[in-house]
């Protein structure tokens, strides 16, 4: 990439739910268009839109730089107090490595599964546990340090920034130039330009951009009346402050941080270091199984089954069932399900304990005995002659599954008819 090179490392795609507005097919032609080389995607604390946008970059010769603009819970992310945790702070990630992707997937799930309050959040707890790998930006107006700027809190704005560098390292936190005409901003702008001279933190200029091209503005209004439940007329909807915010060329954005040049030079830099490889040729690659205590899966799949058998079986069980069991595993270990029949086996042992309904085996499933043995299923494919080749079979590639649906009779009218409900 030129020295003088810019990319855009702070925008929203369709997968920002009604606030972004920019198709991932049209960004990367667009980003295209404008003789640049990369883009990033940085969608609204989530990460849906990665797999098509990294296959169209990628078809398109622009490197893809995965990201995304999670949100920071403003306390921790457990605490759920309106007056003190309505509002959180944006931060940018970007991954430099699969090791950054793992780690901001990571984050991005805990914040829906632990941290979810109005917005999925993190918090300085999980940043703190799966920094690694992860270049990161300061964000836009609603960042922590541009909030405490536009508060006139200039010191702890720079101590903050000071605490992000010495998590993320030297070199891996950016301060966040955005200039979209906005009064806020541009009282920000030189705040962050002296931060910057006095600590030594980077600088990076990002427009946020919300669509494509100035024209598209209109659109991304009507998401946004869609999102809030207003119409396109109502004084009182929500509606950003300009038609700024779009995928801007590199002479405009030269143009608008000519007095900072490194903040555009070092976005291509930034680039330069992102680099996340997708293996997508329809390899598999499954979960491992973990569990407290156990250190050997296969071990603990082999226990499951042998003392399943002698309980369903008796002991010592027939020979039949012996020699079956034998066989399966050797298919099992050999085609490398171990851990996926340990993390059904997991599931489903839970589903159970906690009186959730589960199917006794339906499908192809039914027809292993070390799922029977193991307590996935409640079928005997003994006495039925139910086959294992059709649930896994050396010579077939497909993944096999298990259907474990239950179904939960109601009787509406005794005398008349029963009415069935799928759990």
């Amino acid at each position: 990439m030129k020295n003088d090179a810019f990319v855009h490392l702070h925008v929203h795609s369709e997968y920002s739910l009604l606030d972004g507005a920019c198709r991932i097919t049209e960004l990367v032609q667009q980003v295209k268009a404008l003789g640049q080389t990369a883009v990033a995607l940085t969608d609204h604390g989530v990460m849906y839109g990665v797999i098509p946008f990294y296959e169209a970059a990628t078809a398109a010769g622009i490197r893809p730089i995965l990201g995304c603009e999670v949100y920071v819970a403003q306390r921790t992310r457990h605490d759920r107090e309106h007056s003190l945790d309505a509002k959180s702070y944006h931060l940018i990630l970007l991954c430099e490595n699969n090791t950054g992707y793992q780690n901001l997937v990571r984050l991005v799930s805990l914040a829906s599964i632990e941290g979810f309050y109005r917005k999925p959040r993190v918090d300085w707890e999980l940043l703190s546990q799966y920094h690694e790998g992860l270049i990161c930006l300061s964000a836009c107006l609603a960042g922590e340090i541009p909030r405490l700027l536009s508060a006139g809190r200039y010191d702890e704005a720079k101590a903050t920034a000071l605490r992000y560098q010495a998590l993320f390292g030297a070199g891996n936190f950016f301060l966040e130039l955005q200039d979209h005409g906005l009064p806020e901003e541009r009282q920000n702008l030189p705040q962050l330009i002296r931060i910057s001279r006095e600590t030594g933190i980077p600088l990076a200029a990002t427009n946020d951009a919300h669509y494509l091209r100035k024209k598209d503005a209109q659109m991304q209004q009507v998401l946004l009346c869609i999102q809030t439940g207003k119409t396109i007329h109502d004084p009182n909807r929500m509606e950003f402050a300009n038609d700024e915010f779009y995928l801007k060329s590199t002479a405009e954005m030269q143009a608008l941080f000519a007095s900072v040049p490194e903040a555009i030079t070092n976005t291509s830099q930034i680039a330069a270091r992102c680099h996340v490889a997708f293996q997508l040729d329809g390899t598999l690659h499954l979960p491992k199984f973990r569990m407290d205590g156990v250190e050997d899966c296969q071990n603990l799949f082999l226990q499951l089954c042998r003392s399943g058998l002698r309980q369903r079986y008796g002991n010592p069980p027939p020979q039949e069932a012996v020699a079956r069991m034998k066989k399966e595993i050797a298919v099992i270990q050999e085609m490398g399900y171990v851990d996926y029949f340990l993390i059904v086996w997991d599931y489903i042992t839970y589903a159970r304990k906690q009186g959730i309904p589960v199917g006794p085996g339906r499908g192809s499933g039914a027809g292993s005995i070390c799922a029977y043995c193991m307590g996935i299923t409640q079928i005997d494919p003994l006495p039925y002659h139910l086959l294992f080749e059709r649930f896994l079979n050396p010579e077939r590639g497909s993944m096999p599954d298990f259907d474990i649906g239950a179904r939960r009779f109601l009787l509406k009218r005794q005398d008349t008819f029963s009415e069935y409900i799928a759990v």
